[in-house]
């Protein structure tokens, strides 16, 4: 099944990025902000022209359209505002970045954000990150991770996957093989198979070799990463797997877990939200409405409010 990503922010048009630069100026001169206007203008524009918008309010008034917003929102609301005007790529990076500072590491974000991309993708992310921060990403995660974990990463970020579109039936087959060998078929488990085929295949090409394993061993190899792995490792390598399947379930898990059980993870909520939904947002909302029964909006309803709820429904289409 070919996977089909239906966005919920396209480009608006007509566009006029002088009138909107006007509007948002307006929304916060004076006494007190109109947050209603910064919603509409900022949740309905794609990110190409929210920069747009952003250089011409520079032009304009000859201020920072990201300052004068920092200064004039807060809390989760402004999260959300100052990411939607961050590029994607400079936005994710940011997201590494905190998840490797200070005590301790946030592996379920370095996860979600690197198992998920097509090299292609992870090249840019790479780049920026560099330019960013003035330290290779690699370099930085070794320092933060470890085990085969860390070797996972560590090819993912290199970027020794195919091209997206890469299929090779005739190697599928031999892969499976290799995995069931270095799973099931032993005692113990040779991870570093896993990683190597897990990390060098093009999506589509581990598409073929899932089917291949299950027809090899009779199960699926969610069943044999269960039964081989545990901790990080586990994690990551079932987000792959789960991204091969279908990217849009993958990510309707990682809200539907953020929200779950007490307090909600506000920071994966918004990421998720904020970086998909350009991408495949409206594939995620019916994917969580299928998997869980109710709609992702009524969820983000009763987990948020003001307007950071505002915001985010509105990123969602407003449904």
């Amino acid at each position: 099944m070919v996977y089909t990503p239906i966005p919920t922010v396209v480009p608006v048009s007509p566009f006029d990025a002088a009138a909107d630069s006007q509007t948002l100026r307006a929304a916060m001169k004076g006494f007190g902000t109109n947050e209603e206007e910064i919603i509409n203008i900022l949740t309905t524009r794609s990110n190409a022209q929210r920069q747009q918008i952003k250089s011409k309010y520079e032009t304009e008034f000859g201020r920072d359209l990201i300052d004068d917003l920092k200064s004039e929102l807060g809390g989760k609301f402004e999260d959300v505002i100052i990411g939607l005007m961050t590029p994607l790529v400079e936005y994710l990076c940011q997201h590494l970045h905190d998840a490797m500072a200070g005590m301790g590491t946030d592996e379920d974000t370095l996860t979600e954000i690197l198992c998920t991309k097509s090299n292609e993708e992870m090249h840019a992310i790479v780049k920026a990150y560099e330019n960013k921060y003035g330290r290779p990403l690699a370099e930085q995660m070794c320092s933060e991770t470890s085990g085969h974990y860390r070797r996972l990463l560590t090819l993912i970020v290199t970027g020794v996957r195919d091209a997206a579109g890469t299929v090779d039936p005739g190697r599928a087959k031999e892969a499976a093989a290799e995995l069931y060998a270095a799973g099931e078929a032993k005692l113990g488990t040779d991870e570093e198979v896993f990683n190597r085929i897990m990390a060098h295949s093009s999506f589509d090409q581990l598409s073929l070799v899932f089917e291949e394993y299950k027809e090899l061993s009779g199960q699926t190899i969610e069943q044999a990463i269960k039964h081989e792995m545990d901790d990080e490792l586990h994690d990551a390598m079932m987000a792959l797997v789960e991204c091969v399947q279908s990217p849009a379930a993958y990510f309707a898990n990682r809200l539907y877990k953020a929200m779950d059980g007490m307090g909600t993870d506000d920071t994966t909520l918004i990421r998720i939200v904020v970086s998909r939904s350009e991408i495949d947002l409206g594939s995620i909302k019916d994917e969580f409405e299928r998997i869980y029964n109710r709609t992702l909006s009524s969820a983000i309803t009763s987990e948020t409010s003001g307007d950071y709820k505002r915001a985010l429904i509105a990123l969602l289409g407003g449904v």
